[in-house]
């Protein structure tokens, strides 16, 4: 009876503990694929948002209008603006589209040279020889870099760019973004990246990462592009994981590897072990329902990183129709207004050549020539709104080329002053305060509608013994010019509406004019690589400031002078 009791009691603990090494070989399985199908989960919503970005930031009028025109001088600057809240030094590093560089490549894949480095990411020549592709790509594509100034992998997103016009591929977008495949530091997940044959993993000693290159290596030359198998470290046991990142990209081959720390759970089943002597069946029963319990946990983040995955590209479908909708609403908008304005000039033109032939008539009563008269000054408004609106509809798609050069600001102040001077009584006076040499990188044609813009508004609604202010200085890299006039100040619900097309406040009701100056300094402005914006408008003042990228040579002097 004692040997059939011992028996019976050693083969229920050898039962207890093949039950035991079972479920904690089935909690490790669960919970190693449940990690790691949440960091792959998270991963691909990442570089969906972030190739949704790149894809909108390449359908810019601006960056098409340097890439088909050919303006290269004009691209990295253009893009500079479009691209500014990617490259961001407030955005902390670690932000989903925080970008680290980007670059333009050419028709034969070859970077396009930039003069500023430091605003669209620093790149050694290595690295940037690396961006170089035997072709463009035809659809957007990711690839991975070893970036020496963040001593990190930056995980790489390349867009194809056609053209607008003929629908030609003629550049791609290359941007460098914080790899989140080496960002995982969680206490039992782990990653890092094997690229060009080398194993960027920051939590491993270099004598580890050689031991894990090497096996990876070997199971990839085996064929095998993904697979798993544990492995021995010095800080513990782990199963290892390795997938392909990116195939069939033009970029070459990069693999993740993910390391799970089997420790603790090899703890637990020794813990296990030791305690099925003297508690078989309640360790069974325990471990069945911890299991369960487990298991339920477990996949319940699993469950809503899928239902949060297809609400997401619900979203994304639908944001993305709506800006298709969008875009293709403000090109055929472009279109009709080009179209309109040249349909137009012609009978104006010829409404203009017969009212003079009628004024040429000198039998015409007093007051039928003043009629005449009249009619004749409103074409001349009527064509300079259709120029107008020419010019927006270019600046609109993206037609509009500058030819830059050296410009200087204080003759198209004075030549305005010597304009001021001839109109009937102005009753206004006007201050200048120029505290630096006030040439700037611009078109003398568009920086003089840029100034005589504001100067006129500052005239025009103004007050009768009333003053404005015109001054400048240097800001950092910029030359800020700072056009103030006493006046009706503008409320603070329309100050958000000033820059609109068409728009005008109260203020501006028996004041001439129909609403383009402000939109259309603005848009010239930024096409400059400035800014124009309302500073203030309050106790009868109002302020305006407008940048300008100095000239090269241009010197800070002190002045004033009183005009």
């Amino acid at each position: 009876m004692t040997l059939l009791a011992v028996s019976m009691a050693g083969l229920g603990l050898f039962f207890v503990e093949r039950k035991v090494v079972a479920e904690t070989e089935h909690d490790l399985e669960l919970s190693f694929n449940a990690k790691l199908n949440a960091l792959h989960a998270a991963q691909a919503i990442r570089q969906a948002a972030l190739a949704e970005r790149c894809r909108s930031l390449v359908g810019r009028p601006r960056i098409l209008a340097a890439l088909e025109d050919n303006a290269l001088d004009l691209l990295y600057p253009s893009a500079r603006d479009e691209l500014r809240d990617l490259m961001s030094n407030t955005a902390p590093k670690t932000a989903v589209l925080r970008a680290t560089f980007y670059r333009f490549l050419d028709r034969q894949g070859h970077v396009i040279p930039a003069q500023n480095g430091e605003a669209i990411g620093t790149l050694n020549a290595t690295e940037e020889a690396q961006l170089t592709l035997q072709q463009l790509p035809q659809k957007p594509e990711v690839g991975f870099l070893w970036h020496s100034g963040t001593q990190s992998i930056v995980e790489l997103f390349a867009t194809p760019i056609y053209s607008s016009e003929t629908g030609e591929l003629i550049s791609t977008l290359v941007v460098g973004f914080g790899s989140s495949t080496t960002q995982t530091n969680q206490d039992e997940m782990a990653s890092g990246v094997l690229l060009n044959g080398n194993l960027h993993f920051a939590r491993l000693t270099p004598e580890e990462v050689k031991k894990a290159e090497e096996i990876v290596t070997t199971q990839i030359k085996n064929g095998k592009e993904r697979g798993n198998f544990p492995i021995r470290l010095k800080t513990g046991h782990h199963r290892a994981f390795y997938n392909l990142l990116n195939s069939d990209s033009v970029f070459p081959p990069a693999y993740e590897l993910c390391l799970y720390s089997l420790d603790s759970l090899l703890a637990r089943q020794q813990t296990l072990r030791w305690q099925a002597a003297g508690i078989c069946a309640l360790l069974l029963f325990g471990a069945f329902i911890g299991s369960q319990f487990l298991a339920g946990r477990l996949s319940k983040p699993v469950e809503k990183l899928v239902v949060d995955s297809a609400e997401n590209l619900v979203q994304r479908q639908r944001a993305e129709a709506a800006l298709d909708l969008t875009s293709r609403e403000l090109r055929r908008a472009a279109r009709f207004s080009a179209d309109a304005s040249h349909q137009l000039k012609t009978p104006v033109t010829v409404l203009r050549a017969g009212l003079d032939e009628l004024l040429a008539n000198e039998t015409l009563p007093t007051e039928t020539r003043d009629e005449l008269s009249d009619l004749r000054h409103q074409t001349f408004r009527l064509n300079h709104i259709i120029e107008d609106l020419l010019l927006l509809s270019r600046m609109d798609a993206g037609h509009l080329r500058l030819n830059p050069g050296a410009v200087n600001l204080t003759e198209i102040v004075e030549a305005w002053m010597d304009d001021f001077s001839t109109l009937p009584n102005p009753q206004i006076e006007i201050e200048s305060d120029f505290q630096c040499d006030n040439l700037i990188v611009g078109e003398k044609r568009y920086t003089s509608m840029i100034l005589e813009n504001l100067l006129e508004n500052a005239r025009k609604y103004n007050r009768p013994g009333g003053r404005i202010e015109i001054m400048t200085r240097r800001i950092g890299n910029n030359l800020i010019l700072r056009v103030a006039n006493t006046g009706r100040t503008i409320p603070p619900d329309l100050q958000p509406q000033i820059f609109e097309r068409f728009h005008r406040g109260t203020a501006g009701e028996n004041v001439p004019g129909y609403g383009l100056g402000l939109n259309i300094a603005r848009e010239l402005a930024r096409l400059h690589g400035g800014e124009l914006q309302l500073v203030s408008s309050e106790n009868d003042w109002t302020e305006f400031e407008a940048s300008f990228c100095p000239a090269v040579g241009s010197n800070s002097r002190e002045g004033s002078a009183l005009l």
